[in-house]
């Protein structure tokens, strides 16, 4: 399957999945309250910190897979990777969901503060999140199997089926049994145990296509040791991205009142759409690279390389962009004219421009994670931890919110200017300029000019639809202005250059 269909799929599935959640979020405010939505926050904070379990795993397996499919790899050694690590899986799920369940009480006692909800409505609710997430996090095994063969229309496809369950389906119920908190969980465990077992059969419906001479695929630990390397580097790099990305929410979850935290995590949702924008592309660059390096095509990597990076700027940066210059007009709007905290806002600016400057910093990992080799992303990883963890425990305890985000929004901008750099001349000598000046800047620089003048201008609409037609007014000016620009000086038809890596 072509890369342009991938890219088109995933972009298709991730864009409903993202307007399904933004669209009931305002009806999660209103029919539930402000802190059940801040255990929403909480129950999403959990599902990335169960990741520090995935011990580099998944995409571990989801390399194996596009191996496999260049056909490097055999479908025995294939099949006796996915035995050990099902296994492997399964025990970890258990152990972590297992934990999660156990301390409940003293996350819902002495952690979380909540006034409304009694200790005891906040703890059952935990104890199912704990089961949701093992679930969930089990899936990514089989998750990893389908994007690895490039079969990402299918995962399209089912995920729009499952966000549609667990976003727009849960109102009908709860209608029916309650705007609760335990309605509600015990709802998406339900949609969870069907997720994970859509995702079951199609793996194994995949890996059966694959054929192989009748020798028994037996139970060994061979074959996990063969990729131990390359996936405690992934662990390792993993856990650093939960600890960089995490440990403000981790703590703000302590720190702020559990209504207040809600209104946080609204505003760090509304930013996530960035990575939103830029993670399609990457999951569909990702295998085709590390799949033509297998084959010794560095051409078409570069260039597989560089137009991705266009891409992402384009998209990436129409929303970042657009979230600097409307942010406040677009809460405003979206909540249909909610009362929120001061500086939600703020918040979501600081953070839409930092998940910006991250979504082009990932760039050179593409590249690592193509060669198998992620000797700098580990160094570069060891940096970041040691700077944002230290750095967001004093933001947050004093500053609050608005702290964590200017750490973030540093952190991800020190971390472009300087590391980017280093890691391109290390790995490509002679592109980084080319890369910064003409891939990234070239394409974001019409788009300041325009974002800057919408925030120079103030305006400060009245009404739920006065702002939103704000929000959409400067969106497409920024939107025009940059793809303009970059079809005429880059030549860049969104696809096209792409879809030649067929």
């Amino acid at each position: 399957m072509s890369i342009k269909k991938n890219v088109v799929a995933n972009y298709a599935s991730q864009i409903y999945i993202t307007l399904a959640g933004i669209a009931m979020l305002p009806l999660y405010l209103r029919y539930m309250g402000a802190e059940t939505y801040g255990l929403l926050g909480f129950f999403t904070m959990l599902q990335a910190w169960f990741n520090l379990l995935d011990l580099g795993l998944t995409p571990t397996i989801s390399r194996e897979a596009a191996r496999l499919k260049a056909g490097v790899l055999s479908t025995l050694e294939f099949k006796q990777l996915f035995r050990g690590l099902s296994v492997i899986f399964m025990v970890l799920a258990i152990v972590g969901g297992g934990s999660i369940f156990l301390l409940s009480p003293y996350i819902a006692n002495h952690w979380l503060k909540a006034e409304v909800l009694s200790h005891g409505q906040v703890a059952l609710a935990i104890q199912i999140m704990g089961a949701c997430v093992a679930l969930r996090w089990m899936g990514g095994l089989y998750r990893g199997v389908i994007s690895g063969v490039e079969q990402q229309v299918w995962l399209g496809v089912f995920n729009v089926i499952i966000t549609t369950f667990r976003f727009v389906l849960v109102f009908p119920v709860m209608w029916y049994f309650g705007y609760t908190a335990q309605t509600f969980f015990f709802y998406q465990l339900g949609v969870a145990t069907l997720e994970i077992l859509g995702l079951w059969y199609k793996s194994c419906q995949i890996i059966s296509d694959y054929k192989y001479d009748s020798q028994p695929v037996g139970w060994s630990i061979k074959p996990v040791k063969a990729v131990l390397q390359f996936s405690m580097t992934i662990a390792f790099t993993s856990s650093v991205w939960v600890f960089a990305t995490q440990t403000d929410k981790l703590l703000l979850s302590k720190l702020l009142p559990l209504n207040e935290y809600g209104f946080f995590t609204l505003a760090v949702l509304v930013a996530s759409v960035v990575m939103v924008i830029s993670g399609p592309i990457s999951s569909a660059i990702m295998p085709r690279m590390a799949n033509l390096h297998s084959q010794g095509k560095t051409d078409q990597v570069i260039d597989v390389y560089r137009k991705s990076t266009q891409l992402v700027s384009l998209l990436a940066g129409v929303v970042t962009l657009t979230l600097m210059c409307a942010g406040g007009q677009l809460l405003y709007a979206w909540t249909g004219g909610a009362q929120l905290q001061e500086n939600t806002a703020l918040i979501l600016k600081l953070y839409a421009l930092g998940n910006g400057f991250l979504a082009i910093g990932a760039f050179p990992y593409y590249m690592q994670y193509a060669r198998g080799n992620l000797h700098y992303h580990l160094k570069g990883n060891v940096i970041m931890i040691a700077t944002i963890l230290p750095a967001t425990y004093f933001a947050a305890s004093h500053y609050g919110a608005v702290g964590a985000g200017c750490v973030w929004l540093l952190t991800n901008l020190l971390f472009v200017m300087f590391w980017v750099a280093y890691v391109h001349r290390k790995l490509i000598p002679g592109i980084h300029l080319d890369w910064l000046l003409g891939d990234v800047l070239k394409v974001l620089a019409p788009g300041v000019v325009v974002a800057l003048l919408i925030s120079a201008l103030d305006v400060q609409p009245a009404g739920v639809i006065n702002n939103l037609l704000f929000v959409i007014g400067a969106g497409l000016a920024i939107f025009m202005t940059m793809i303009l620009v970059a079809y005429y000086q880059l030549k860049l038809s969104l696809f096209d250059e792409l879809k030649r890596h067929r």
